[in-house]
């Protein structure tokens, strides 16, 4: 019967949610804080889910200023757990398809997410050149998952290498943002789904010392490391 209501409750909040995103988006379409505001609405969930969420943000993390958050990417819970972690000014980049799926992807565009298209290489480069140039400028941040894909359970997977070749060129600082586990965790049957943890921890400027490749593994080494610290405190 809990699972019921709780599913009941999330088909009502959807839709509405996405009403009251459209004419938000509409009022200011491509406007840089439309994330994190329709996010602010979604990181209310997760009471309704039996969870409480706990977010340990690093002091020298400061709001609004231009860097590339990366985050681990598990399931599709990640869509109430993460945005409560979204800074002033910061939008996503996802695929190209996502913008003909019905509602969900004209709101993400409108709101000023990022649409980059993975199957033309000069398209996506160029698309990534201006994310670059408004980084640059001091307007945008940018949220990435680095492991390109959800993990489903299968721990940190390999992190690709595009968010670290744009903090590179775009000469912004790159904060990890690391997940307790969630896969299995949730039951929604069960009243108390006890606490998630995400930590987001000190940006870290990055330079021509290491190549993006090398940063990856870095950021990877660093992140399962504090995703296995985060796991023995749930």
């Amino acid at each position: 019967m809990l699972a019921l209501l709780r599913l009941l409750a999330m088909a009502v909040f959807v839709p509405l949610s996405f009403i009251a995103g459209f004419i938000l988006c509409l009022v200011r379409p491509f406007h840089g804080d439309n994330v994190r505001v329709i996010g602010s609405w979604y990181a209310k969930m997760p009471k309704l889910l039996g969870v409480k969420v706990v977010i340990e943000k690093d002091p020298a993390i400061v709001t609004g200023s231009p860097a590339v958050y990366v985050a681990n990417h598990q399931n599709n819970y990640d869509l109430f757990l993460l945005p409560g972690a979204l800074q002033r000014n910061t939008v996503s980049l996802g695929k190209k398809s996502l913008k003909w799926i019905p509602f969900f992807g004209q709101i993400y565009w409108l709101s000023g997410n990022i649409l980059i298209d993975r199957a033309n290489r000069s398209r996506a480069m160029a698309t990534i050149a201006k994310t670059t140039e408004k980084l640059k400028k001091g307007g945008l941040s940018l949220w990435m998952f680095p492991e390109g894909t959800r993990s489903y359970g299968r721990g940190l997977l390999p992190f690709k290498t595009g968010a670290f070749h744009t903090a590179l060129n775009a000469k912004v600082p790159v904060v990890p943002v690391v997940m307790s586990d969630t896969h299995k965790t949730i039951k929604l049957n069960r009243w108390d789904n006890g606490t998630i943890y995400i930590k987001m921890l000190a940006p870290q400027l990055l330079d021509a010392s290491m190549s993006p490749r090398e940063y990856a593994d870095h950021f990877h080494a660093l992140m399962a490391q504090t995703l296995a610290q985060l796991n023995e405190r749930t």
